[in-house]
C-alpha cells in the first residue's frame, strides 16, 4: 500500500511539474480586463470568450437544484445574465478584431412552432429559477398568450381573392360610386377645358403646330462634300432631281488623315 501511495504521490508531483513546464513554454498569459476595448489580440478575446462560456456552463449546471433556496437562485440567476451580456461583449470585440460573428452562428431558442421563445431575449431564467415565486406566472401569462394567438396556417385560411380586393366589384356598391365620380371628373375637364383649354394647348404645342415634319432640309453647301445632280423622269412622268455624293478616294482619305497630324502637331507644339 505504501509503496501504491508513493507512486500516486509521484504521479500527481509530475503531472504538476508537466503543467508548470507547459506554462512557461506559453509563457505569461493575460488576465481578462474589464473593458472589451484594452483587448488588442484575437487569441486573448478567443479565450476569454471561452473562461467566461465555462463560468456560464457551471453555474447552469448548479442553478439545477432547487434546494439551494430563493435567494440564492435569485443571486445565481443574476449573475449568470451579467456573465452572458460580459460574454456577448466579448463576441463583439472578436468580431471587431476580425473573428467570426458569434451572435450570427449561435443556437437559438425555438418553440414547437418554430418561433424564437420570449426569454431568449433581454433577462432569461434558467433551471429551478423557473419555478421561483412571480416567474412561475409570468410563464403561465405567455403560454396563454401563444395560446391564443393564431398560427400561420390559421391566417392563410382567411387569405383569398377577395382579401386582395379582387372581389370588390362583386357587391354592386362600387360601379356606381365610380360612374358618378367620373361624370364629374369629365364635367370638370370639359368646363377647364372651355375656359383656358384652348390658350394652353396652343402655348404647349405652338413649336410643333407649324412643323413639317415631311419637309426635307436642304443638304448645306459647308460640310465640304462634293455632289452632282442627275435628272431622271419617273414613270408617271414627273421630273425628279437625285443628288449624288461623290465618295472619295483612297488618295484622299490619305491626305486628309495627313493634313489632321499636322494639324494636331501643330496644336500641340504651337499653342
Amino acid at each position: 500500500m505504501d509503496k501504491a501511495r508513493n507512486a500516486e504521490k509521484a504521479m500527481t508531483t509530475l503531472a504538476r511539474w508537466r503543467r508548470l513546464k507547459e506554462e512557461e513554454e506559453k509563457g505569461p498569459v493575460a488576465k481578462r480586463p474589464h473593458d472589451t476595448k484594452d483587448c488588442a489580440n484575437l487569441s486573448d478575446a478567443e479565450r476569454f470568450r471561452r473562461e467566461i462560456a465555462k463560468e456560464v456552463a457551471k453555474k447552469i449546471a448548479l442553478i439545477q437544484n432547487p434546494g439551494l433556496g430563493e435567494y440564492k437562485l435569485r443571486d445565481m440567476n443574476d449573475d449568470i445574465n451579467k456573465m452572458l451580456r460580459i460574454k456577448m461583449a466579448w463576441e463583439w470585440r472578436i468580431k471587431e478584431l476580425g473573428g467570426p460573428d458569434y451572435r450570427k452562428i449561435a443556437p437559438r431558442q425555438l418553440d414547437r412552432e418554430g418561433r424564437e421563445v420570449s426569454s431568449n431575449r433581454g433577462y432569461k431564467y434558467f433551471g429551478a429559477a423557473k419555478d421561483l415565486p412571480g416567474v412561475r406566472e409570468l410563464f403561465e401569462k405567455n403560454t396563454e398568450m401563444e395560446g391564443v394567438r393564431k398560427t400561420r396556417a390559421e391566417l392563410m385560411k382567411n387569405v383569398d381573392a377577395d382579401y386582395y380586393g379582387y372581389m370588390d366589384d362583386d357587391d354592386g356598391l362600387l360601379v356606381p360610386l365610380e360612374k358618378v365620380a367620373e361624370e364629374k371628373a369629365k364635367l370638370a375637364i370639359k368646363k377647364k377645358f372651355d375656359e383656358q383649354g384652348g390658350e394652353r394647348l396652343k402655348k404647349e404645342h405652338e413649336d410643333d403646330i407649324d412643323i413639317d415634319f415631311y419637309k426635307v432640309e436642304e443638304d448645306s453647301e459647308e460640310n465640304g462634300m462634293e455632289t452632282r445632280e442627275s435628272i431622271v423622269v419617273g414613270e408617271d412622268g414627273r421630273k425628279m432631281t437625285i443628288r449624288h455624293v461623290m465618295v472619295p478616294s483612297q488618295q484622299d482619305i490619305e491626305e486628309m488623315i495627313l493634313e489632321r497630324k499636322k494639324q494636331a502637331l501643330i496644336d500641340k507644339f504651337l499653342s
